[in-house]
């Protein structure tokens, strides 16, 4: 009987929490109205986006925010997405971009409204814009395009003390006409240069340009923009834009005014900073010390302009310097070529051991070379050795008259085999008569 009062009370507390239950579920599973995307909730695509080239290598991106957003006090930003040549993207309040890249590859963007305070609302969709791949035939563009800049000493403006060069030089496309002729723009900040000094290849193509003034500083941070084209009667010449950044074309002068003076094992070299706009504290240096005689260097870095090293005596030493602009002042470039090469110590000196071999081997020579010349003179060769005696010669023999009523003495026969042995005789033979 118990039982059966439990499992009627269960089934209406069941009956009871039934509304409630159905309440909770339907909660969980329909979504709330407020989180569901509308025209309120999604923003709305910026409108009239347009890319306009507005120098080498650069294009700037306009827009205009959509007219019909709502709500209208929401903060508004904007997402930018370059897709080509490059990808990358970023954010921005403002409704227009300047971009620096290269354009022989065509250029094409995005942009979509985003909410700028971390609103609750959705980015817009995305709209976009592109310029069109120059036209031009492929493999008719320059390649291999190298730029460098140096800088030198202004003396035409006491208001910009330091001029900056440029030099560029290209190939020739593997599939340009031979008539094909390029040229050559540059461009730094708001200025742009033709070339006007070219150099030419034997069929008079220009392979190199040089600006010996441009408007270029060689402390700036902007990119420097190259551009090439041509022309020819038999193709058209595709055009060729690149980038550079200063660190990597600046082509830095090596120290000046370097000197190096010895004090017993003592070398002190100093020099002074390069010819360049920045300032000594920019430089980082390398001194290398060449020993002549041991025919070894030592190589050492510093960021002074002085510098002591500890020597032998008895040697004689090439000092060089060259210099690089540091990390300190800007991204580290290329070392400068090294100064020219001063000279200190002396090695006339020789060491002991080899001054004895010297004067030993002379003196040996000194007194072979009197000897010979007293031999000669004196006749003393020829008599220490005398010569081999020439053989019988029977011819002369029959000439050779003797009387046979003569005795000769001893002596007389060695008076005349003395006198046959002067020069131009022959020796005669010793007989006995």
């Amino acid at each position: 009987m118990s039982s059966f009062v439990t499992i009627e009370k269960y089934i209406k507390d069941v009956i009871i929490m039934a509304p409630a239950l159905l309440i909770l579920l339907w909660a969980m599973v329909i979504p709330r109205a407020d989180l569901l995307p509308d025209k309120k909730s999604l923003l709305l695509p910026p409108v009239n986006f347009t890319i306009k080239v507005t120098g080498l290598a650069q294009v700037l991106l306009r827009w205009e925010p959509n007219p019909d957003q709502e709500p209208k006090d929401v903060e508004l930003g904007y997402h930018v997405r370059i897709n080509a040549p490059q990808e990358d993207d970023y954010e921005t309040r403002n409704t227009e971009s300047k971009r620096v890249t290269v354009l022989h590859q065509g250029f094409s963007a995005s942009v979509q409204t985003i909410p700028w305070n971390g609103h609750s609302l959705l980015a817009s969709n995305w709209v976009s814009a592109e310029l069109k791949t120059p036209l031009g035939s492929p493999g008719t563009s320059i390649v291999n395009l190298t730029c460098t800049t140096n800088t030198t000493l202004n003396n035409y403006n006491p208001l910009r003390p330091y001029q900056v060069s440029l030099y560029c030089t290209w190939l020739v496309g593997k599939d340009a006409p031979e008539d094909t002729q390029y040229f050559l723009y540059y461009r730094y900040g708001s200025s742009t240069e033709e070339c006007q000094e070219y150099r030419k290849d034997t069929l008079k193509r220009n392979i190199a340009c040089w600006f010996p003034r441009t408007f270029i500083s060689s402390r700036g941070s902007d990119s420097l923009a190259v551009h090439a084209n041509g022309s020819s009667k038999h193709a058209t010449i595709k055009p060729f834009d690149q980038l550079f950044a200063l660190h990597a074309t600046d082509r830095v002068n090596p120290p000046v005014n370097v000197t190096a003076e010895t004090e017993g094992t003592r070398l002190s070299i100093q020099w002074e900073k390069p010819i360049s706009a920045f300032p000594n504290h920019c430089f980082e240096y390398e001194v290398k010390i060449y020993n002549t005689r041991k025919n070894d260097f030592q190589t050492e870095k510093m960021t002074t302009n002085t510098f002591i090293s500890i020597i032998d005596d008895i040697s004689k030493y090439s000092v060089q310097v060259r210099a690089a602009v540091s990390s300190v002042c800007r991204q580290m470039g290329f070392w400068s070529e090294w100064s020219q090469p001063v000279y200190v110590g002396n090695d006339d000196q020789k060491p002991s051991t080899e001054w004895f071999l010297i004067v030993l081997m002379a003196t040996i020579c000194f007194i072979v070379l009197i000897f010979t010349l007293i031999c000669k003179i004196g006749h003393l060769w020829t008599r220490l050795f005398p010569p081999v005696p020439a053989p019988k010669n029977s011819i002369k023999d029959f000439f050779l008259i003797v009387s046979p009523e003569k005795t000769v003495s001893s002596e007389t026969e060695t008076e005349v085999i003395s006198y046959v042995e002067e020069p131009g005789l022959e020796t005669l033979e010793d007989s006995v008569f």
